[in-house]
């Protein structure tokens, strides 16, 4: 038992070794955060969307830009869009389950917010709805995704493929990267 704890740690510890080692991806997150300081200062919004951990890792990454990261500081304008549950039961009953977040963005979205889009395969077809009506509607769309090849891969006008085929290991590194642009954001906004 205790080799398989050592082995699953070391799985973790190992994505995140390769995410330090990567400076294509390095450039990426400095500017995911560049962009989202930006579109902030011009009083634009960043929109979240993930299916099930992924979901779930929306509310955590909003409620840092809206409550706090480190610093007590006014509230960044996010909204995670997995959360109404009223409105997606209604938009997948009326419509689909691939509209649940697409219609939402096609409801409160505008050009200059960007889309945060979280999944660990990069196929589901509402991420990608979501990912094609946000880039038709003008938003920067950020993408999120594991290393295998994936409907993400050329849509997204930024895209980090977690070094990763294990779901766990990818959802762990997102919180990861969605922590540290948060904390460079609001350090860059704080600073001005």
């Amino acid at each position: 038992m205790i080799s398989k704890i050592k082995t699953y740690i070391q799985n973790s510890i190992s994505t995140k070794e390769k995410l330090l080692q990567n400076e294509e991806i390095l450039q990426k997150i400095q500017q995911i955060s560049e962009e989202i300081t930006q579109s902030l200062k011009n009083g634009n919004k960043i929109l979240f969307v993930g299916n099930g951990g992924s979901a779930s890792d929306c509310d955590h990454l909003a409620t840092e830009f809206v409550s706090r990261f480190y610093k007590d500081r006014h509230a960044f304008n996010a909204i995670s869009l997995t959360s109404n549950n009223a409105l997606i039961t209604a938009l997948s009953n009326d419509f689909s389950y691939d509209k649940a977040f697409s219609r939402q963005i096609e409801a409160i979205g505008k050009k200059g917010d960007i889309l945060f889009a979280l999944s660990t395969s990069g196929n589901s077809k509402n991420i990608i709805d979501s990912i094609n009506i946000a880039n038709e509607m003008g938003l920067l769309t950020i993408g999120l995704t594991g290393q295998n090849q994936s409907l993400m891969d050329n849509i997204c006008t930024i895209l980090i493929k977690i070094p990763s085929t294990e779901t766990p290991n990818i959802q762990e590194a997102q919180m990861t990267l969605g922590h540290l642009i948060c904390l460079l954001v609001e350090e860059e906004l704080l600073n001005q």
